[in-house]
């Protein structure tokens, strides 16, 4: 017996002892299951990460295909239409305001599982709606959905990585996800082809009811709610004191006019390609393949480069090609040079800056105040839908026979993005 406590003992205070470790130590101790407390957040697979964020990319572009045949199932004109992405981009924009302080203050498992429920019954809703009116409401229900898992992607890798190590992750999942609209518009084409526009919304449903099933399992809570009571009141002086914070406006402002210059393209290419250049849904979404490649490439590159170059240096890079890009399309629209290969090769150079620029203004504004980094993915997130928005609304109220509206908003976007950044830099290099 003597010799039995000797050897349980030690073990006894060695456990006492793990208690009183200081959080650096004992993070070096999670490799180690056995050493595991309740205390330590366990950083979810990089699966579940690209799953959640996935949900609004996947409602966003596997409907594009379906959006010039619904004139004719609706008798809808083509503006009226529109507001199907136009208000799906503002409900993901507005929602992602809510979203973000509430996660600070419940938690993130809590909120993002009602997100994924929500977007679920909206993909339903959309799925048997009888009117234009009503599937324009349920794909606002379908965004307020969606965006949970976009919001909340962002503030779990900020919760468990510092700065640096953030754009990386951001990186990674980013070009990750991306295989998710780059099938999409393929998969909605073929099924609208096959079944008609609702088929892609019943695809939506049960690709969301699984993803909701797998967090129920795998996601476990990676912040520690703050105990205080927060009103509306208090989450609006969060973004206040954000949008005050010149490093959050710059990398919010910028990273969402760079994103504007995208969504401008997801508006109107669909028309352009399938109305103006007589291409078939089907065929647009193979093309679209082509510009999720480019936008993986900018993604793998800033995971690789992003520590070594700098963020910085990185949405210099990033933003120069949006204006290269954007440029060459404008000018060969104006020419009256425009086909599908210039269309789509001109766009191809600005995903790829976009991969680039795009993940480091992420990190960058989440990082600006990182107390309040749920509020900040949540603000920096409705900065990139609300301008998408506008600029969708914009491209979709002047293109008409001619896809010089669309080239022209895109290098706007482009060219106001780069500029911010500039003015930034510019900031910081003066002089005090």
């Amino acid at each position: 017996m003597p010799c039995r406590r000797g050897m349980i003992q030690p073990a006894i205070d060695r456990r006492v002892d793990r208690t009183h470790l200081r959080p650096s130590v004992f993070r070096s101790l999670s490799s180690d299951p056995t050493l595991l407390t309740p205390d330590v957040p366990r950083r979810p697979g990089l699966f579940i990460l690209v799953a959640i964020s996935g949900m609004g990319p996947l409602a966003l572009n596997i409907f594009m295909p379906s959006m010039p045949g619904l004139q004719r199932v609706f008798n809808a004109d083509y503006a009226t239409v529109q507001l199907t992405l136009t208000l799906f981009l503002i409900g993901l924009a507005v929602a992602q305001l809510a979203y973000g302080p509430i996660s600070d203050r419940h938690g993130r498992r809590p909120v993002l599982l009602g997100g994924m429920a929500v977007f679920v019954l909206g993909s339903i809703a959309c799925l048997v709606a009888p009117t234009i009116e009503i599937l324009i409401a349920a794909r606002v229900l379908q965004a307020v959905g969606a965006c949970s898992g976009m919001v909340l992607s962002r503030a779990i890798i900020r919760d468990l990585y510092d700065r640096e190590q953030a754009v990386s992750m951001l990186a990674y999942v980013m070009a990750a996800m991306v295989v998710i609209p780059m099938l999409a518009p393929s998969i909605g084409g073929v099924l609208d082809e096959w079944f008609g526009w609702w088929a892609s919304f019943a695809f939506c449903a049960l690709a969301g009811a699984i993803v909701l099933f797998a967090s129920w399992l795998a996601l476990h809570e990676s912040h520690t709610p703050s105990t205080a009571v927060r009103g509306a009141a208090d989450m609006g002086f969060d973004f206040i004191r954000l949008l005050r914070n010149p490093s959050f406006a710059s990398y919010g402002f910028q990273g969402a006019f760079t994103s504007s210059a995208f969504f401008s393209f997801l508006s109107g290419a669909p028309y352009v390609t399938i109305d103006l250049l007589g291409r078939s849904p089907a065929e647009y979404g193979l093309y679209f393949i082509s510009l999720s490649l480019m936008y993986i490439l900018g993604n793998f590159l800033t995971g690789r480069l992003s520590k070594r170059i700098g963020l910085d240096r990185m949405i210099w890079i990033g933003t120069s090609l949006g204006i290269l890009g954007t440029g060459l399309l404008l000018v060969c629209v104006s020419a009256g040079l425009l086909t599908i290969w210039i269309l789509f090769g001109t766009i191809a150079i600005m995903t790829v800056g976009n991969g680039l620029a795009i993940p480091n203004s992420m990190a960058g504004a989440i990082s600006a105040e990182p107390r309040i980094a749920g509020a900040a993915a949540g603000l920096a997130g409705f900065l990139q839908m609300g301008l998408g928005a506008a600029a969708t609304l914009l491209v979709g109220a002047l293109l008409e026979d001619t896809a010089l509206p669309l080239a022209a908003v895109m290098f706007s976007g482009a060219v106001t993005g780069f500029a911010i950044h500039a003015a930034r830099q510019l900031r910081r290099s003066a002089p005090v």
